[in-house]
């Protein structure tokens, strides 16, 4: 009678059990994000920036078009890359868009301390740059190639905004 190898095998049951959480919960951020997007979509509408987006579906009140266009976009990236790469580029713009939150309300609260808010940040001079820090901390340690992609996009994003999104805001001729 061979002698079993119960390491082994308890390693592979481990090992699968940590790559099917980290799917899960790679699924499960990539759902949430899609539902954000469509959100940031509609509001970009709303302000003029991409008005093709501002129809709400009759009957259940959601942006219709924003959410089929934001799937079809996840569902071919996530079907033509590498999960890996999916995963890094869903990290680093979900830390990028933490930093920026982080550092809007440090800068709003020292900016516009007397603006009435509907929540409170305890400690915003210590938790805001904490949040910053840790991020970048955790985004220092993503790939090099994840980081020109996330500076390739934002360039794009620039050039698209000053090009088109600043005559075209309704918010910018507010001014």
């Amino acid at each position: 009678m061979a002698k079993r190898n119960w390491g082994a095998t308890a390693g592979g049951l481990i090992s699968g059990t940590v790559k099917f959480g980290a799917l899960a919960g790679l699924t499960s951020v990539i759902l949430v994000m899609m539902l954000a997007q469509t959100r940031i979509f509609y509001a970009m509408s709303k302000d003029g920036l991409l008005p093709w987006f501002s129809k709400l579906h009759p009957k259940f009140g959601t942006p219709g078009i924003a959410t089929v266009v934001t799937g079809v976009f996840v569902a071919l990236c996530g079907g033509a890359m590498p999960m890996s790469l999916v995963g890094e580029l869903v990290s680093i713009g979900t830390l990028l868009a933490f930093v920026l939150v982080c550092a809007g309300v440090l800068l709003l609260r020292i900016t516009q301390p007397d603006v009435k808010r509907p929540f409170k940040t305890p400690l915003y001079w210590v938790v805001a740059p904490a949040g910053m820090i840790s991020c970048l901390w955790v985004m220092y340690g993503l790939p090099t190639d994840t980081w020109i992609r996330l500076a390739v996009w934002l360039i794009i994003g620039f050039i698209i905004y000053f090009a088109y999104g600043v005559r075209n805001s309704k918010l910018q001729k507010n001014k």
